[in-house]
């Protein structure tokens, strides 16, 4: 894979440069920069709407076979390239390889998904009367616009850009400015070998004025975006005035419950995996970690011990449990948080403050709703422990929050698993299992500030990347009586 192909460019049918400039990337855990790339301005966005909405047309009526073909090619190019990819994930988003790896696999998945989309059934015979033929059936919106971030970039604009493009649009991409190659210039390439047509696809790296240009292009029908909720706030702001279908996928303040009869070693298990998992930058990660009492001390211990036996540094070149946080900003917005709710009575237990952008693995005890540990989306690898008394209670501190992605309920009880899941206001909740699950193909997505009840994967992608037309069809026109 030519790493030059993208130097100070983006991808617009061809490698070309753009009128915004260009911007470096860095690695987290160094500093250094591994790209230089080309950085959209709102002209860029301009003309790449325009030019995907005169390719979408084509790209439509292409024969559908020949489009999934497309798309097994892809899966073919990525997995022949998964080790390499996996590497640029691991220096540009500072993950872990194991983590990255996840991230590629699944991506190939997707495409997998994409190309069996193209033989399913599009639409619905309806009732009707007279010979006349009535026919439901999915069209495409036409031009897609998605903005992707930078925890996940590989796998969060796959499992966009696959169904939106199998749904027959055309895509212009805005992938974060941090991770622009894993984010979308990969993707670019290994797209372009397999044969879609030029215009189909846009790759733009570009920051708030690429992004707002996006959103507001008349030639745009639709907005995908996955990232904060404050960023989402102005994105659904600006889709709404313009009138665009957009959906919405942001951030969240998970709790992971754990009951007075759960396994401790498979609760600490979990607890760990869902709060410390790629430094706990994920939406989905285990923002609070509701503990009954009689189990809490022991699960405090358990965690702390845990955090200070899992190392920290540069997951490209040490064998490490946690890399580093994407940006100086953000490991200091961490400590902030962190700060704050130790000074309004929280118990630091183990971890602390980072270490430049290198943020230990860190337990908090005695947290109140309060406090901005246990309010606040955090972002960092911190376990935020608040404990209740009964099962009530537990559900109350759960719902205590304007978030509402995903929820785990660790218990001997199914059945009180499932009682209690049954009253979280979430999108996704699951009984025995922590908050980081995602496989693809069940609908993913949250409610409130977690998103716009908009959801991707499996069965919700024809709902989201395509929409009903009325069709029908009369052998001849009717008289009416007027």
């Amino acid at each position: 894979m030519s790493h030059t192909d993208w130097h100070e460019k983006g991808w617009t049918g061809q490698w070309a440069a753009l009128k915004g400039g260009s911007i470096a990337v860095q690695e987290p855990a160094t500093g250094d920069e591994l790209a230089r790339v080309g950085l959209a301005n709102a002209e860029d966005v301009r003309d790449a709407a325009a030019r995907a909405k005169a390719a979408q047309p084509g790209w439509a009526a292409m024969p559908f076979l020949d489009r999934a073909a497309i798309f097994r090619r892809a899966a073919a190019i990525l997995e022949r390239r998964t080790e390499e990819i996996a590497g640029w994930v691991v220096r540009e988003t500072g993950s872990i390889m194991p983590k990255a790896m996840f991230e590629v696999t699944s991506a190939a998945k997707h495409l997998h998904e994409a190309a069996a989309t193209l033989t399913q059934p599009k639409g619905l015979l309806l009732p009707a009367d007279g010979g006349m033929l009535s026919i439901a059936r999915r069209i495409p919106h036409g031009v897609v616009g998605i903005i992707t971030p930078f925890n996940f970039p590989f796998l969060l604009t796959s499992r966009s850009l696959a169904p939106a493009l199998a749904c027959g649009n055309a895509v212009v991409l805005k992938p974060d400015a941090r991770t622009p190659v894993c984010g979308g210039l990969i993707w670019a390439q290994i797209y372009a070998e397999a044969g879609l047509p030029a215009g189909v696809f846009n790759v733009l790296p570009g920051e708030a004025e690429a992004g707002e240009a996006l959103v507001t292009d008349p030639d745009v029908a639709m907005i995908s975006f996955t990232g904060s909720t404050a960023v989402g706030r102005r994105v659904g702001e600006l889709a709404g005035r313009n009138l665009k279908k957009v959906a919405l996928e942001l951030g969240g303040k998970n709790a992971l419950i754990i009951l007075d009869d759960a396994d401790m070693d498979r609760a600490v298990s979990n607890g760990a995996w869902a709060s410390w998992l790629h430094q706990g930058q994920i939406c989905m990660s285990a923002g609070r970690h509701l503990v009954q009492d009689s189990v809490a001390d022991a699960y405090v211990a358990r965690m702390a011990d845990k955090a200070r036996a899992l190392p920290v540094g540069n997951p490209a070149t040490e064998q490490v449990a946690l890399g580093p946080v994407i940006t100086d900003a953000q490991a200091q917005r961490v400590n902030r948080i962190l700060r704050e709710t130790l000074d309004m009575g929280a118990t630091l237990v183990a971890g602390g403050p980072s270490n430049g952008r290198f943020f230990p693995a860190t337990v908090l005890d005695n947290v109140t709703p309060d406090m901005p540990a246990f309010r606040e989306e955090i972002f960092g690898p911190i376990v935020s422990i608040t404990r209740f008394r009964t099962d009530a209670e537990a559900v109350a501190l759960a719902n205590d929050t304007e978030y509402g992605l995903s929820a785990g309920i660790l218990t001997a009880s199914m059945n009180r698993g499932k009682a209690i899941a049954e009253q979280l206001r979430v999108g996704l909740a699951h009984v025995n299992d922590q908050t980081v699950n995602d496989d693809g193909f069940m609908p993913m997505g949250g409610q409130g500030a977690s998103g716009n009840g908009s959801r991707h994967g499996g069965p919700a992608n024809l709902d989201e990347f395509s929409q009903w037309q009325w069709l029908t069809l009369k052998d001849e026109a009717p008289m009416y009586p007027l």
